[in-house]
This record gives C-alpha cells, sequence and structure tokens, in this order.
C-alpha cells in the first residue's frame, strides 16, 4: 500500500474516477514512477483521466479492456508540443514501456497485458 505523504506532487484524489462514484484502484507502481518523473521534468503532470470504473468507462468512450479501470493507466493533460517532449522524456527516463500521444493528453500504463515497448502517436 502506498503511503501518500511520500508521493511529493500528486495527491490521491487525483487517480479517483471522475464519475463520483469514488473507485480509486490505482497501481502503486503507477503513483511511483509517476510521482518520480514529475521530479525529473520539473515539469508539473496534469492528469485528465486515471481511475474508472465500467460505467465511467463506457460512458467516455473507453477501450472495452481499458487499463485505466484496472488503475494501471493515466493521461496527462498536453498544452503543447513542448510540454508533451519534457513530459514524454521524464516517463520514458524512469521507465515506462507503454506511451501513446493524442493531440492534447499523453495515456501511460503499466499494464502487463498489452503490448510493451510501445511509444506511438495516436490519432
Amino acid at each position: 500500500m502506498i503511503d501518500w505523504q511520500k508521493i511529493k506532487h500528486f495527491k490521491k484524489e487525483e487517480f479517483t474516477c471522475k464519475c463520483g462514484c469514488g473507485l480509486n484502484n490505482i497501481s502503486d507502481e503507477l503513483v511511483l514512477a509517476l510521482d518520480i518523473a514529475r521530479k525529473n521534468s520539473n515539469f508539473p503532470f496534469i492528469i485528465n483521466s486515471a481511475c474508472r470504473c465500467e460505467t465511467h468507462n463506457k460512458k467516455i468512450g473507453g477501450v472495452k479492456d481499458s487499463a485505466h479501470v484496472k488503475g494501471l493507466a493515466v493521461d496527462i493533460s498536453i498544452p503543447d508540443d513542448t510540454v508533451r517532449f519534457i513530459i514524454v522524456s521524464a516517463l520514458l527516463n524512469v521507465g515506462f514501456k507503454r506511451v501513446l500521444m493524442y493531440d492534447t493528453f499523453i495515456h501511460v500504463d503499466v499494464d502487463l497485458t498489452k503490448p510493451q515497448f510501445i511509444l506511438k502517436i495516436m490519432k
């Protein structure tokens, strides 16, 4: 179980399902690596989406086997390409192996049931 007092750059609430159900099954491994990446980047990570209940995932059009439902993924907001570069570099440097880049956010996860070593621009 993660000691949230030792996490310097995030609050537990940032990872809770946005529908209001209260689900927060976020992976300790994911949070710890994100905290290190955030520290190393010296740039804030704004979490758009993290844990999702099945209902919320379906409502927003999430994929059926979403890593978000398992508590293994986050989406990080990116306002521009410079920020995208800084955040992606920090994520790769701490060892993330699944980084998907969209126009306005970066999806990163630690779901080992999905293909590994993915750095991809999504449309």
